[in-house]
């Protein structure tokens, strides 16, 4: 096949229309490229649900084709799905040395072969089949961040993966805006983009900012001091543990996640604590409470995290004194403000002093707000764009700044998950949709949870479940005992004997009916049973029980 007659294909498999489970198949004739590999986590509707992946039912019926997978950063939203991708394809993954040291760990834990990880270096090419992919350095809210730059034989694509542009990031490495620029001078044909913060105008502060923030926090605290955050912003941990070293207190970590991303980034370079400052959390009695420093997981009021099993009182490690001081250094991703406000009222009536809220600066995004998208865009200037990385506000939003930039209207994409978007050198289309969609994990079960399971917990939730036991002789269909009726989560039974009377009542009329219209099949006598006691208990009482009739026969 000639070049001018080759067709670049971008399928976003995730991460269009939600914040999570980012996955982005790149493919050119017989050859696929996959981008990232994250989860989301659940909506407070998927009760017992786990995690959230995507569905990649494309990439098993086109597993021949997949070249390899390459990491934009170690968050679990881009890797988070890879422990049961890789299950079921076997293929390299290419990240930075921390990224695949975090997935490494994810990996052992799930008795995931790690044999096939690839380690790159920020700056580094690599040839994948008929991709050449570049990796370049830009900030993010964890180190060994990258852009990507994919040079296809159609064209070049970037995708900025996560990022800010940080003038003065804690390690001393700044984005790699020269490489943006030149590939913005060569000719760039599509752009992929993050719009988390598109609606946020201005800069995104600094993450040096947060030191000046903890150095203020830890000149006012006359007690033990306990910093909750996520455990992979290693640049905050590190600034945690400098203004420690400051003030001449010893740190402890907490939080199985918090615990690795720690050993992983000491192990690898990316955290440097002088000696003696770590200590173990079974230490932190040996010193004065004014001499410790606790860092933890639970910055999200996550149910089974540390922070939170503290301010239960309900943790075997740590108990919180009057006199700590709690810095909550994060926001609340949507949907976990709740959760959050309960931990810091539990927090405060044990008589701590917490810290947090965006006014104490003692948090800062790790994604570009509308200036630095301005500029990311007039660097690169590509032909085509297509928002990625948000809610479809944040895709929208991103979509009117490009086209106030002078991009045309035309060349611009708000996609959607599953959609084909069909690229040559001049022209960009939709070209149809593949599979797409979200698998939910519970347990050890790997999508065996769907719509009608989650509509059954749902109603078992609000309404609770009526189990209506009945012995029935099977020639005749002749009542030999029951109904019994047991309820769970519907009403008290002591307390409600005249409803349950009544509801037996209800059952025998129905069973009677059934046996003088000679009505013999089980399945029917049980929706006649189902409907009948229904009915009475809706009248009743205004809601809808789950219903389950049992029927044995002798």
């Amino acid at each position: 096949m000639s070049k001018g007659s080759q067709k670049l294909q971008i399928i976003p498999l995730g991460g269009l229309g939600e914040i999570g489970k980012n996955m982005t198949v790149i493919r050119v004739d017989d050859e696929i490229l996959l981008i990232d590999s994250g989860l989301m986590f659940p909506d407070e509707d998927m009760l017992g649900i786990d995690l959230v992946i995507p569905d990649i039912t494309y990439l098993l019926e086109n597993r021949d084709l997949i070249k390899a997978i390459v990491l934009t950063h170690g968050h679990e939203d881009h890797i988070g799905a890879l422990p049961y991708v890789l299950k079921q394809l076997n293929v390299p993954v290419y990240g930075t040395r921390l990224t695949l040291g975090i997935l490494e760990g994810r990996l052992k834990e799930n008795n995931v072969d790690s044999s096939n990880l690839h380690p790159v270096m920020q700056g580094d090419i690599v040839n994948i089949g008929c991709f050449s992919v570049g990796f370049i350095r830009v900030n993010h809210s964890i180190p060994d961040a990258v852009g990507l730059s994919i040079k296809t034989p159609v064209g070049m694509i970037v995708h900025t993966g996560d990022f800010k542009l940080d003038y003065t990031p804690v390690d001393g490495k700044m984005t790699d805006f020269r490489r943006f620029s030149e590939l913005g001078n060569k000719g760039v044909l599509v752009m992929m983009a993050d719009s988390t913060n598109a609606e946020r105008e201005g800069h995104t502060p600094s993450e040096k900012t947060v030191g000046a923030a903890f150095d203020k926090a830890f000149h006012n605290a006359k007690g033990r001091i306990i910093i909750a955050t996520f455990s992979s912003n290693v640049h905050r941990i590190q600034q945690a543990i400098d203004t420690a070293c400051r003030y001449k207190r010893k740190v402890a970590v907490l939080g199985r996640s918090m615990v690795n991303v720690v050993s992983i980034s000491l192990e690898l370079g990316y955290i440097n604590a002088p000696e003696g400052t770590l200590i173990d959390i079974d230490e932190i009695n040996n010193y004065q409470m004014s001499q410790v420093v606790i860092i933890t997981t639970g910055s999200q009021g996550e149910p089974m995290s540390a922070l939170t099993r503290m301010a239960m009182s309900d943790h075997r490690k740590v108990s919180i004194v009057p006199g700590d001081t709690i810095i909550i250094s994060a926001t609340p991703i949507p949907g976990n403000e709740k959760l959050v406000s309960k931990t810091i009222d539990n927090l405060l009536k044990l008589g701590a002093n917490v810290i947090y809220g965006k006014s104490e600066g003692i948090h800062v995004s790790g994604h570009a707000s509308q200036e630095e998208l301005k500029l990311m865009h007039n660097l690169v200037r590509p032909k085509f764009f297509i928002p990625v990385h948000g809610e479809y506000r944040h895709l929208v939003k991103h979509a009117k700044l490009a086209e106030d930039l002078g991009m045309p209207k035309e060349n611009i994409f708000i996609s959607e998950n599953g959609q084909i978007l069909e690229f040559t050198r001049d022209k960009g289309v939709v070209a149809g949709k593949v599979t797409s969609g979200r698998v939910l994990v519970d347990g050890l079960g790997v999508g065996d949870v769907g719509n009608i399971v989650l509509r059954d917990r749902r109603q078992l939730s609000q309404d609770g479940i009526l189990i209506i036991v009945v012995t029935m002789e099977k020639t005749s269909g002749r009542v030999v005992s029951g109904p019994d009726i047991v309820s769970r989560g519907f009403v008290y039974v002591r307390e409600s004997e005249a409803l349950m009377d009544e509801a037996r009542d209800r059952v025998r009329q129905a069973l009677e009916k059934c046996e003088d219209e000679k009505i013999t099949e089980w399945s029917t006598i049980k929706s006649n049973v189902r409907d009948a006691l229904g009915r009475y208990l809706f009248e009743k009482t205004r809601r809808r029980p789950m219903i389950l009739p049992i029927i044995m026969e002798i």
